[in-house]
Parts: structure tokens; C-alpha cells; sequence
């Protein structure tokens, strides 16, 4: 219930602000100065049911996408010791971080790399790569499995689906609106849309989706640092420091998609660095 009041409450909130800018900033007078037909009010509501729409049908399905696309295969009776250990561990983080049980798998790749996916606390999965399970010593491996554990604690898949909603409404709604511009206010098109319409929404779209991108990262780095707070809690922080170590000097590949944001590694090294150095130094992020 609190879930679906935040997703509502978010999505009113994404239309007032809008609405307001814009009648401050006096846009809808502009426009309709220069005959432009637009209802901006209608064009945010659909904007935000698009962007909402995409980014909770994306986590809805990720399970499933995880285990069809990245070929995660879910472990349900364990065959080996290791996978024995994985399962306990789990279980024992899961219970001690609060949570329901989150389905474990093992996913083929040679990097390290680890990550959690799921629509809530107690409908999440985890899951680790094959390379990790090899590459990396049970205390290290420990620390990662309590790192992705804290993300689903924490909730990070619905609030990094909240903000990937927002963001996508802003871009949708904001590329339309330069797209109008140009077409009505620039090009003096009155005939339905034109095709200045269609190619400037196409290239606002893109290089706002670009900044999007950036305010997106910016947010996923500051849950990376509090789920390696939360993985260090669970697992010991000699353990945590242990594994951010070994992930800077190894390879690792990026993960598809929506998956990237809740991965152990960025692949480069790079982000490790940081989030070691942030760790080391006892940075607290809220």
C-alpha cells in the first residue's frame, strides 16, 4: 500500500511542478501568441503515463528478464557445497537485514559481478556470476552477497524506478515541447505536425536523455555507497573492504539495462575506486 501511494503521490507531484513552472514562466501564453494549439496539461499527463508506465512495467518483468535474457539460472535445490553456501548465506543476510527470502541464482560470465532485481523487498532476486563464485574467497563473495541484499532492503528498485519515471516524464514532455515549438513557432507549420516537429522532438530527446543520464548515475552512486555501508553491516567491514579491493583490480563486464544499476561492479574499476576510498574514509551517505 505505501508503495502505491508513493508511486501516485510521485506522479501528481511530477505534474504540479510542472505546471506551475510553466504558467510562471508564461509558456502557454507564448505559444498560444504564436497559434500553437498545445495542451500542455494533457501532453504532461501523457508524458507521465508513458514514462511511469515504461519504468514499472521495465522492474515488474525484470525477474523475468533476468532469467530469459541474462540466462540466470535460479537455484531451487542445491547441487553443490558452494551452492549450498550461497543459499545460506543469503537466507541468513535476508533474515537478519528483514526481508523475505529473495530467489538466488548464478549467471554465466567469466567477470565478477553480482546484482538484485525484483518489484519488492519479498519478490526480489539475487544473483551472482559464475566468475565471482571462482575469482572471489567466501568472505569477499559474503560481502558482495550483502551489498545486493541491502539494496532490496533498502527498496533501491522502486526508488531508482520512481526517479527513472520522473526522469522519463521530464524528456518525454520537455522534447515534445521544443518539438512544437519549432515546428509552429519557427517554421510557421499549421498544418498538423510537420517534419520539423517530428526530427527536433527526435534530437531534444536525445541530448536530454543524455543529461537524464547523468542525474540518474548520480543518484545510483549515492545508493552503491549506502548498500556497501549495508553490505559491511551484514558481513563484517574487513570483508566489504576486502571485496570493493578485489572488484577495482578485476575485470568485470557491464551488465544490460536496468540490471547495471544494482551490479557489484562498473566494469572500469573507476566507481570501485571511489566507493573504496569513500568507505576507508567513513563517508556516510543518507
Amino acid at each position: 500500500m505505501t508503495r502505491i501511494f508513493l508511486f501516485l503521490a510521485t506522479n501528481i507531484a511530477v505534474i504540479a511542478l510542472i505546471t506551475i513552472v510553466f504558467q510562471l514562466l508564461g509558456i502557454e501564453g507564448l505559444l498560444a501568441e504564436n497559434g500553437v494549439d498545445l495542451n500542455l496539461t494533457a501532453l504532461l499527463v501523457m508524458s507521465a503515463v508513458i514514462g511511469f508506465g515504461g519504468s514499472f512495467i521495465s522492474l515488474a518483468i525484470s525477474k523475468w528478464s533476468a532469467k530469459r535474457g541474462m540466462g540466470v539460472r535460479v537455484i531451487e535445490r542445491p547441487g553443490s557445497q558452494q551452492e549450498q553456501w550461497l543459499v545460506a548465506t543469503v537466507t541468513r543476510q535476508a533474515k537478519a537485514a528483514g526481508i523475505g527470502m529473495p530467489e538466488v541464482g548464478i549467471f554465466q560470465s567469466d567477470g565478477i559481478n553480482a546484482f538484485a532485481t525484483g518489484m519488492s523487498k519479498n519478490n526480489a532476486l539475487v544473483a551472482v556470476s559464475t566468475g565471482l563464485l571462482q575469482q572471489m574467497t567466501a568472505d569477499e563473495a559474503e560481502a558482495v552477497l550483502g551489498h545486493e541484499i541491502s539494496h532490496v532492503a533498502n527498496g533501491d528498485m522502486i526508488t531508482m524506478g520512481l526517479i527513472q519515471g520522473v526522469i522519463n516524464t521530464f524528456v518525454i514532455f520537455l522534447s515534445r515541447v521544443v518539438g512544437f515549438f519549432v515546428d509552429r513557432v519557427i517554421l510557421r507549420n499549421e498544418r498538423g505536425l510537420g517534419i520539423g516537429y517530428f526530427v527536433t522532438s527526435i534530437i531534444a530527446q536525445i541530448f536530454l536523455s543524455i543529461f537524464a543520464s547523468i542525474i540518474v548515475m548520480w543518484f545510483s552512486r549515492r545508493r552503491e555507497f549506502r548498500a556497501d555501508e549495508g553490505g559491511a553491516d551484514l558481513a563484517g567491514r574487513q570483508k566489504m573492504i576486502a571485496a570493493l579491493r578485489r572488484l577495482q583490480g578485476a575485470a568485470a563486464e557491464d551488465l544490460p539495462g536496468e540490471f547495471a544499476a544494482f551490479g557489484i561492479s562498473g566494469g572500469r574499476g573507476v566507481r570501485e575506486k571511489a566507493r573504496l576510498k569513500a568507505f576507508d574514509q567513513g563517508e556516510k551517505v543518507r
